[in-house]
């Protein structure tokens, strides 16, 4: 049996980074015999090269290629290629990591389809969500599918098809160079594939690499003379026009690095000029953001000045995402949530009207009079506001949308001025909402996408000023699982499925904390998800000092059941508290931490206690900074006693000031 897929490593000085890549890589579930693994050494100075020929000696399915340093993977990738006798190629690299058996899954799937080119669904910890991954595809169209948004070469190519059409990656090449070869793979493909029901491959982080202006022209003149090839005349090449217009061209120009470059922008303004007249007509720029809008405009006008002020006034977009409502119907979470764009100093963005137009508000310091209307015209992006809501894996990063329902609304905002919200319910099935399989066991974020008016953001999705809905459920698929939704100490949704102790489901939502004072006593009130019929297993409050000496204080707490699927229930401690000289299982003065401990297992609750004058405040846990210490020492009676002295206190400042002096000298 011949090999059916070769895996190309390609490799420069990774240290232990790439630990993860060549463990993933040569332990795939599919028989060695199956496989076969080539690395390929771009000069690496790190030791990595003998390491890696250390594997191949133990592995008969791994080559090592040992290359004198290029700078840049994409010679190693096609000397890789060159060397490859599998049926498939995947390229993957130093960063990455591959799950067990996702070359199988891959192949498989490739040999059902026909594929020419197979995406497998990637993962990666930065960015935006890869919408392209809603479903799978065993014909996926290049638009329609969104593909543009996969041009990463993290993909499984037949190779006879690589070869067939001459594709290689030009070399030195830079990010452009990888995403022409993904696009002329596209372009040249019969059938393209999408793998989205089982992650594939987690991408790493890289750095972005600079492109030499001219070089970069040449390869995106090469990459649309292919589109001409293969497109034919009409509203699909102008899209994929648009694509490399927004994303290659105009988008870099309105950077930071752009702005900052004064020795290199102005041969690169002159380049990308001379590239937009001959290669990009008007007639593309309806296609584009307002921004870039304006950007092209300034581009067809030769005003590099304009340009750089727009880059320097423009401050990253942030989200507004309010939950107006938050309730279980059966197993499926109801989201009520209002979603608002906001602009980078915190205040909602607003929007100029014209009769029934809408316009963008440029920053002051542009100059505007030379500008058709029609470049700040957003009515139409206004009307397709929308936003996505997903929920993402905290530790594995897979992300699924959320099927929801929305309307957008325009509010006034004073005279000719409004801004735009969009009112959305999402419902999230908690046993189908990973593409129809249940959401694994774990913790997931919630997190909500707006594109509408002049700007795009993301954000998680914020807890409102209501209390917090603490209720937990039991899902009935494929087993019987507890869900509970819970909110982080910034007051972030978040969804925990199936936690693994009643202890833990409880402090999931300890954020949801009540205090009272009574009588000389604390009494601590916990909301409780789900109380099983057994009643759980016994529970005790756990408060430990945050100061000098150690101090705990334990108290039984009881737990009450709450209507199941309507009321959450509750835990109840009660605390002995003194105001001054307490005993050792008196809560005093002084920050506490909380815990809750059953005969199994201690687990830490996200608030504390402080207890100052009489006063007991809750806390988030984080902010209690236990490398605060008393700088007399112990924590004594004897202290307690002289800080409340107006003397000592002025004494203790002086100490402090003096020995701050001290330490800078």
């Amino acid at each position: 049996m011949g090999v059916k897929v070769s895996v190309i490593v390609n490799v420069h000085n990774p240290g232990a980074g790439a630990n993860a890549c060549i463990r993933s890589a040569v332990e795939q579930t599919m028989p060695a015999d199956e496989y076969e693994v080539i690395f390929v050494d771009d000069g690496s100075t790190d030791g990595i090269g003998e390491r890696l020929d250390t594997v191949a000696a133990a592995r008969e399915n791994v080559r090592v290629l040992h290359l004198p340093q290029t700078g840049t993977p994409m010679r190693g990738r096609n000397v890789g290629l060159a060397s490859a006798v599998g049926d498939y190629v995947f390229f993957l690299d130093q960063g990455d990591r591959l799950e067990k058996d996702a070359i199988a899954r891959m192949h498989d799937r490739a040999v059902e389809t026909d594929a020419d080119v197979l995406i497998g669904r990637l993962i990666r910890d930065f960015g935006p969500p890869m919408t392209a991954f809603e479903r799978s595809t065993p014909r996926a169209d290049i638009l329609r599918d969104r593909l543009l948004t996969l041009l990463v070469p993290q993909q499984l190519y037949r190779r006879a098809f690589l070869e067939e059409h001459e594709l290689g990656f030009a070399v030195p090449g830079g990010r452009l160079g990888e995403q022409a070869f993904v696009m002329r793979a596209y372009l040249h493909a019969k059938v393209i594939a999408v793998l989205a029901e089982h992650v594939c491959c987690h991408l790493g982080d890289r750095r972005g690499t600079e492109e030499e202006p001219r070089a970069m022209v040449k390869e995106l003149c090469g990459l649309l003379d292919d589109i001409d090839t293969y497109v034919g005349e009409g509203r699909q090449r102008e899209r994929m026009y648009a694509h490399w217009f927004r994303y290659a061209v105009l988008r870099p120009m309105v950077t930071a690095r752009f702005a900052d470059s004064s020795v290199d922008r102005g041969l690169h303004f002159r380049v990308v000029q001379e590239l937009v007249a001959e290669r990009f007509p008007a007639t593309l720029d309806r296609y584009l953001p307002v921004q870039l809008r304006m950007v092209a405009a300034y581009v067809r006008m030769g005003r590099l000045d304009q340009i750089v002020l727009l880059a320097n006034s423009t401050r990253r977009a942030g989200l507004r995402a309010d939950l107006s409502e938050v309730r279980w119907d059966a197993h499926v979470l109801v989201l009520g949530l209002t979603v608002e764009v906001m602009t980078g100093d915190g205040t909602p963005d607003r929007y100029r009207t014209q009769g029934e137009r809408v316009h963008w508000i440029p920053p002051r310091a542009l100059e505007t009079r030379s500008l058709d209307d029609g470049v700040t015209d957003i009515t139409d992006t206004v009307e397709r506001s929308r936003i996505e809501l997903y929920v993402r894996h905290s530790e594995t990063g897979v992300i699924h949308f959320l099927p929801l329902t929305q309307h957008m609304e325009r509010i006034p905002e004073g005279r000719n001025k409004i801004r735009v919200q969009i009112r959305g319910e999402a419902r999230l099935d908690v046993t189908t909402a990973a593409l129809g399989q249940p959401l694994k066991q774990g913790q997931w974020e919630v997190h909500v996408r707006m594109f509408g008016g002049a700007n795009q953001a993301r954000s998680r999705v914020g807890r409102s000023d209501r209390p917090l809905n603490c209720l937990g459920v039991l899902a009935q698929r494929p087993r019987t699982r507890l869900v509970v939704p819970c909110w982080t100490d910034q007051g972030e949704l978040g969804l925990a499925v199936e936690p693994r102790s009643f202890s833990e489901s409880i402090a999931l939502v300890s954020r949801g904390v009540e205090v009272k004072r009574l009588d000389g006593h604390a009494y601590v009130v916990l909301p409780v998800p789900y109380v099983p019929p057994s009643g759980g297993p016994p529970l005790e409050l756990v408060l430990r000092g945050t100061g000098r000496r150690e101090r705990e204080v334990c108290a039984p707490a009881l737990v009450e059941a709450g209507v199941p699927g309507k009321i959450a229930g509750q835990l109840v401690a009660k605390v002995p508290v003194a105001r001054m000289m307490p005993t050792p299982d008196q809560l005093g003065p002084g920050g506490w931490l909380a815990s809750l401990r059953s005969p199994d297992e201690e687990i830490g609750l996200r608030f504390s206690l402080r207890m100052r004058r009489g006063r007991i405040e809750v806390r988030p846990a984080t902010a209690v900074d236990q490398a605060r210490r008393s700088p007399m020492g112990r924590d004594t009676l004897l202290y307690r006693i002289g800080r409340r002295l107006p003397v000592v206190r002025r004494m203790v400042r002086l100490a402090r000031a003096g020995k701050h002096r001290y330490l800078k000298d």
